[in-house]
């Protein structure tokens, strides 16, 4: 993992949602930190573009992927979205979904690359959850098994929540390990099972956070052998998070990317990061997980 870390980032992921919990500014502002502090460079930010159709099929089914370039999703499926839908959620999403694609490519060329976007982790087949229209990480991993560069992939979801989405697309999969480590006693009220996750009670902190990571993660990828890993790096398992119950401080979360990242580097596997959620009750300590997950890899090459 020489050499400069490739960030990628499009102005597109900050949509106008109105008065919502999910701040999507919060792309635009850890890219701006990180530059301004010298983290990383003008020359290290790499913008996509979106996704083919093709790969997003590859995922999804045609009608729901019909309804969304039509605009004609449902009440009950906008409702189930939990943001409204417009042109501009489609483009981004589309670009999010590209930009996964070009973090895994990135990251298989390099050993390391951070997605300042994308880990949309509750969107299913046919219909999208939980703030998630496309679920990017997933179709990156077709994506690139399709194009032969990708045999074996492991999911590293340490977003507050539980994977349901990717769980269930990969569910008879058998070359993609997914592990999930969340509050059990929280969205989504239905979990589909991931090869392993790890439910954890209400008000878990930094000790029991990390000491199931030391005792799943090692085991996962020597067992797993991934030729590519997706590390889901959620800000939202933060103890002042809006939409959590577990009790995480910012170090605690710094030590959690390091223990992941540093993983997979032991073992010269690559890793994707996306950022998935944040929610803090302060968008500064949301941007300032965010960006210490950048650190942390920046530390690394």
């Amino acid at each position: 993992m020489e050499g400069r870390l490739p960030v990628v980032w499009h102005e597109a992921y900050e949509v106008d949602l109105g008065d919502h919990v999910f701040p999507t500014p919060k792309y635009r502002l850890v890219m701006e930190r990180l530059l301004q502090e010298g983290t990383i460079k003008e020359e290290d930010v790499i913008k996509p573009g979106p996704a083919p159709d093709q790969a997003i099929a590859r995922i999804h089914h045609s009608d729901y992927i019909a309804k969304i370039k039509n605009g004609t999703l449902s009440p009950l499926e906008v409702t189930l979205l939990e943001v409204p839908f417009s042109p501009s959620l489609r483009e981004s999403a589309w670009i999010a979904a590209g930009g996964t694609i070009l973090t895994g490519e990135l990251a298989l060329e390099r050993g390391l690359a951070v997605h300042l976007g994308g880990g949309f982790h509750h969107a299913f087949p046919d219909h999208g959850e939980g703030f998630c229209l496309i679920n990017d990480v997933a179709v990156a991993i077709a994506e690139l098994k399709a194009r032969g560069v990708v045999r074996r992939a492991a999911v590293i979801d340490c977003d507050l929540h539980q994977g349901n989405g990717t769980a269930a697309i990969f569910a008879k999969d058998p070359s993609v390990f997914t592990f999930s480590i969340h509050q059990e006693n929280n969205y989504p009220a239905r979990k589909p099972p991931s090869d392993l996750d790890v439910g954890l009670p209400d008000g878990a902190g930094d000790e029991t956070y990390l000491a199931a990571l030391r005792r799943h993660i090692p085991d996962i990828l020597e067992r797993h052998r991934p030729d590519l890993v997706f590390y889901l790096a959620g800000a939202d398992p933060y103890r002042e998070d809006q939409l959590g119950g577990l009790n995480l401080t910012m170090e605690g979360l710094r030590q959690r990317d390091l223990l992941v990242l540093e993983a997979c580097r032991s073992r010269n596997l690559p890793v994707a990061v996306t950022l998935a959620g944040g929610y803090a009750r302060k968008l500064s300590d949301t941007v300032e997980i965010h960006c210490n997950t950048v650190r942390a890899a920046r530390e690394l090459v």
